[in-house]
């Protein structure tokens, strides 16, 4: 029997049950406030609720439908966007950081058939995610043989300075609770990226609560020694994303800085 990967989803089923969940309860208090209890406005406000819940629900399945690998594929061609900004010949070691259940480091595993590719994650709760079902997609994809995983934290990566030929990250930055300054988060990556090697990283650049200025930002590391760097803001208005209106909303603020250290 073919074994297919199991890459997981940015919208766990884990919340799929809790929003259809309530919803369900708050049906359930609505049916015996009306029929039951007699009681109109709290029958009122549990129907209300019941209806709010339900569209909530109804939004989450489609946002796991349309980001899934085995439905709308966003999720990959998210992934693709980032690699083909990723100025580099394929020739060394690239860095995945944040790298989930191996979704991306595989397709870059793919891109580039002569790299040797290591792929980090926290791998903490709230996520489905695994270093076995890293390894168990790499197998499955057929690069197991270059790719390997490790626990790590972006915040505080564990590699000398320079150890790699290129980096990437995928909307992880804005996850990493152990540095709440997440510019250090990005130069933390930009640390162990060789000098001359390539970099690509999308997160939510967009949002100045997280990032600040980004032009003063990516004018300060020209300045710190980034010999060329480009960031792209609100890349979810490329048309591959705006196809799927939903998803403008799950993916406000999404930017990518990408170049050469």
């Amino acid at each position: 029997m073919k074994r297919t990967t199991n890459y997981g989803n940015w919208v766990p089923t884990t919340i799929l049950r809790i929003s259809y969940g309530c919803a369900a309860a708050f049906l359930l208090a609505f049916l015996f406030s009306q029929f039951y209890w007699h009681n109109f406005w709290a029958a009122v406000i549990t129907g209300l609720l019941a209806l709010v819940a339900a569209v909530i629900a109804f939004f989450m399945q489609v946002c796991h439908h349309t980001f899934s690998f085995e439905g709308g594929g966003l999720m990959g061609e998210i992934h693709q966007f980032l690699i083909d900004h990723l100025n580099w010949n394929g020739q060394g070691t690239l860095l995945d950081i944040g790298c989930g259940a191996g979704a991306l480091t595989n397709r870059c595993a793919k891109q580039f058939p002569e790299a040797t590719l290591r792929g980090m994650d926290y791998w903490g709760m709230g996520w489905d995610y695994a270093k076995e079902q890293c390894e168990r997609n790499a197998e499955i994809e057929g690069v197991a043989d270059r790719v390997t995983f490790s626990k790590g934290d972006a915040s505080k990566l564990d590699f000398a300075d320079e150890s790699f030929d290129a980096a990437v990250s995928n909307f992880v930055f804005h996850e990493v609770k152990t540095q709440p300054d997440k510019r250090k988060v990005v130069r933390e990556a930009l640390r162990v990226v060789k000098k001359g090697g390539a970099f690509a990283f999308q997160d939510l650049f967009g949002s100045k609560a997280l990032y600040g200025d980004m032009d003063e930002f990516v004018d300060e590391l020209r300045r710190e020694g980034i010999s060329e760097i480009h960031c792209m803001l609100h890349v979810e208005k490329q048309d591959f994303i705006k196809k799927h209106p939903f998803m403008r909303l799950m993916l406000q603020n999404m930017g990518l800085i990408y170049g050469i250290k």
